[in-house]
């Protein structure tokens, strides 16, 4: 008898229909995840269900109870490993001038526009989003006949004058020191469009997402988010745990991460769970 209850206090009683196989408790589920997290440093609800033999909805309550606990921290599909100091998050506040954000890590992001140029040479319209990198990008574009190119940079509309792609620029109100068109008469002039891809620039990248300094600048980038077909995000090594006013969005709602180095374990580790190809950039011709 004695075997019988330390038997049933080991496992959890959960009974669905048709299935007999007994469901470890909630401490022992607990213990698992923590240990696959320990190993591998993400996991995948579905992963974890079919292991343990519950339901999504259960591993999902574990993931938020764990969290509360500051065991691990959610992500799209799974968790990862709780934040270390050693990972810390830094908050911007303030956006740095254009020109100063240019010179700022310039032979990483001079590599990572030439690898996003040849990545979208394959596409026909492209939407591309305000920013160094994006703007650095935009001069390997000057030869591509076939591209059409979409932006609410002006920028970007500049570097590309005189150069072969047909390039459309959103109409509204510009933010002076961005160069950058925005308001409702600029998303709703894109919104009616769809493009095979776009680029968007950030302000620095965290398990939880993607940032940026301005709500005008904002509300265009979710447009390109939602209005493409592959999205690609350009985001420089020295911009990783870094998060600054406004999310744009999670990793989830991107395709392709282009930087310069390995992201933290921490980000990789959402990355993957979010399903983003990382794509390291070569240093540039004459780096």
């Amino acid at each position: 008898m004695a075997d019988d209850m330390s038997y049933r206090e080991s496992v959890l009683a959960e009974p669905s229909a048709g299935e007999d196989r007994p469901r470890p408790l909630s401490h022992v589920r607990h213990a698992r995840i923590l240990d696959h997290l320990a190993a591998a440093g993400s996991v995948g609800v579905a992963a974890l269900a079919t292991e343990l033999g519950v339901s999504d909805m259960t591993i999902r309550r574990d993931l938020l109870e764990l969290e509360r606990d500051g065991r691990l921290l959610r992500v799209h599909g799974g968790a990862v490993l709780a934040e270390t100091p050693a990972s810390s998050v830094a908050m911007d506040s303030e956006e740095p001038r254009f020109d100063a954000r240019l010179r700022r890590g310039s032979e990483a992001k001079a590599a990572i526009a030439a690898c996003a140029a040849g990545i979208i040479a394959g596409y026909r319209t492209c939407a591309i989003d305000v920013g160094t990198t994006t703007y650095l990008m935009a001069g390997h574009l000057r030869e591509a006949d076939h591209l059409k190119v979409f932006t609410n940079s002006l920028r970007v509309s500049a570097h590309l004058d005189g150069g072969a792609p047909e390039v459309y620029v959103a109409g509204g109100r510009v933010r002076p020191e961005e160069m950058s068109v925005w308001g409702p008469t600029a998303v709703a002039q894109f919104e009616k469009l769809w493009f095979d891809v776009a680029v968007l620039g950030t302000s620095g990248i965290t398990a939880e997402g993607f940032f940026d300094y301005s709500f005008e600048d904002t509300d265009m980038k979710r447009v390109y988010l939602r209005r493409s077909g592959f999205k690609i995000l350009l985001c420089d090594s020295a911009k990783f745990q870094r998060m600054s006013l406004v999310q744009v969005g999670t990793l989830a709602d991107i395709n392709l991460l282009v930087t310069d180095a390995e992201p933290p374990p921490r980000i990789a580790a959402a990355l993957a769970a979010a399903r983003v190809e990382v794509r390291l950039a070569p240093p540039a011709a004459g780096q």
